[in-house]
């Protein structure tokens, strides 16, 4: 229909419109009209910017940083803050892992930087160097318990820095930050567990730390109904056996 040249953007790709028009359709009616739509995918603390927040970091999580561009867009209309979007790419560092995240971070200055948002936005840190650890093990208590007292010092002596490092970096330096509430760093956590698959311990854990922190557990199965389109049905359908084990323990 296009020829070689008709119908393509100017650097000569053509837009899934053009090329995949039905499958879009599809796509889109089931999506953003379906699912957004559906009782049973819905809670009264799911708003739209919450959901915007949530697929964010369930994109950033399956890296899908081509839809994310895509979504990103649409997150600012719907009330996301570019300090909670900025968050939520922080974070995921710390559960993916910088190789995985700096494509979004880029892809993050770009948008922002199209929408006329200046940069450096400003700075969220609450901690020092010397006072990051402390904060880590505090907030930590706070979400997972008493137990986790000391958990830094624990451990085989060839492994107990990993615990440090989860205290003073994990949830001394991210969050401990400004910009989230803690049960939004929780939701998004539960988001990049979900989306990247194999971190099914961990994702028990974070469901049970959503709970506690007064993330319910349907409006934790409304998150992950909402992120289904993006990571598929194996994926989402684990998430939800994590949570149902975690609320039952």
């Amino acid at each position: 229909m296009f020829g070689k040249r008709n119908g393509l953007f100017s650097d000569g790709k053509i837009t899934l419109e053009q090329g995949d028009s039905e499958f879009i359709e599809l796509f889109s009616r089931f999506a953003y009209d379906e699912v957004v739509n559906e009782p049973g995918a819905q809670h009264p603390d799911l708003d739209d910017a919450t959901r915007s927040m949530a697929i964010l970091a369930t994109l950033i999580g399956c890296q899908g940083v081509d839809a994310y561009e895509m979504m990103l867009p649409v997150a600012l209309e719907t009330g996301v803050t570019p300090v909670q979007v900025k968050e939520v790419v922080y974070q995921a560092v710390a559960y993916l892992g910088f190789g995985r995240v700096l494509p979004f971070l880029k892809t993050t200055n770009e948008v922002f930087i199209d929408k006329d948002i200046n940069l450096p936005l400003e700075g969220q840190s609450t901690t020092t160097p010397e006072t990051r650890a402390a904060a880590g093990e505090q907030a930590q208590i706070d979400i997972f318990g008493e137990n986790m007292r000391g958990f830094a010092q624990s451990g085989p002596e060839e492994t107990c820095h990993i615990n440090k490092w989860l205290a003073d970096n994990c949830f001394g330096d991210y969050y401990t930050r400004n910009g989230l509430t803690i049960r939004e760093r929780e939701m998004i956590t539960l988001c990049f567990l979900a989306a990247q698959g194999g971190c099914e311990p961990q994702l028990v854990a974070h469901a049970k730390a959503n709970l506690a922190v007064g993330n319910e557990k349907p409006f934790l199965i409304a998150v992950v109904s909402q992120c289904m389109p993006y990571i598929g049905y194996p994926r989402t359908l684990n998430a939800i056996h994590c949570i149902n084990e975690a609320a039952q323990s």
